[in-house]
């Protein structure tokens, strides 16, 4: 619009690079990355990457996975809850009382 305030930037210029979203997706994505390669499952992730929604928020994308991925997933996260591994949003570590779960315990 014509009397919108540009700060002397066209808008057609924005790059996703100067912006905090892209950079704590791509943060998070890394740490993911890293977390499966432990796991041993980096192959089974192939469309795990950081993107960036319209408005700029910072995005993790998983893609699809097998059944047998998403299951081993969640094998993993019970064990790490079950241990007693809580991280709240902030993302500080936090030591809890196991939560065990009854459905998944002995499933691994």
């Amino acid at each position: 619009m014509p009397h919108e305030s540009t700060d002397g930037r066209d808008a057609a210029a924005w790059s996703p690079l100067e912006s905090e979203g892209w950079y704590a997706a791509r943060n998070a994505t890394t740490a993911l990355r890293d977390a499966l390669v432990r796991a041993g499952l980096e192959k089974d992730f192939p469309y795990l990457r950081a993107d960036m929604n319209a408005f700029g928020h910072g995005l993790v994308e998983l893609g699809r996975v097998s059944p047998n991925t998403a299951e081993r997933l969640a094998e993993l996260l019970c064990l790490a809850l079950d241990g007693g591994f809580r991280r709240d949003r902030d993302g500080d570590e936090h030591e809890h009382a196991p939560a065990t779960s009854e459905e998944h315990k002995g499933r691994i």
